[in-house]
């Protein structure tokens, strides 16, 4: 699971062999979401806030 960045408690990373559409993992503490990236779309989310979601979606913009 190679990770791309790594800011403010969210690790975001991807899967090498994982599948389309283009999309990243974000994780902090016990939340995990998933995101894809054309268009960036919340696709499933555990355990964040709906601002934490937004602050997520931001800095993959």
């Amino acid at each position: 699971m190679p990770t791309v960045l790594r800011i403010l408690g969210f690790r975001f990373f991807f899967y090498s062999n994982d599948h389309e559409p283009i999309h990243i993992h974000v994780e902090c503490g016990d939340s995990t979401a998933k995101f894809n990236l054309v268009p960036i779309q919340l696709v499933k989310s555990n355990g964040f806030n709906a601002r934490e979601l937004k602050k997520i979606s931001i800095l993959i913009e």
